[in-house]
């Protein structure tokens, strides 16, 4: 079992900045990799950005340059630093673990407001 906790989501200006933070408990070895997806309202979710456990990462091209995923893992946590942030990245964000085995862990979501 794997437990994830995010953190971090509010209301911000367009062009500010947030920091999300997912903390991970539970078997933490048997992640191979993590990931933050978003759900607007009446969309999809989508995928935000991964990191391995090597320290791989992966960007949707609507986040890639404003977006930098990161982990550290004596904490077993994973951030999300978003950058030049724009009204369409309004959105719940979650925090998703995959295991060795394909298995997939969600957190609670965290929310994200873009407006002025």
């Amino acid at each position: 079992q794997v437990q994830l906790v995010e953190s971090g989501g509010g209301l911000v200006q367009p062009g500010g900045s947030l920091r999300l933070s997912c903390a991970a408990s539970g078997i933490i070895r048997n992640i191979n990799y993590m990931e933050w997806d978003r759900q607007a309202p009446g969309k999809q979710r989508e995928l935000v950005a991964t990191i391995t456990s090597l320290g791989s990462t992966n960007y949707a091209d609507s986040v890639k340059g404003r977006f930098t995923i990161s982990r550290d893992n004596p904490k077993n946590t994973v951030y999300l630093q978003m950058n030049s942030l724009k009204s369409e990245d309004t959105a719940v964000y979650y925090c998703r673990a995959v295991t060795l085995t394909g298995y997939t862990y969600w957190g609670q979501g965290t929310q994200v407001t873009v407006s002025s």
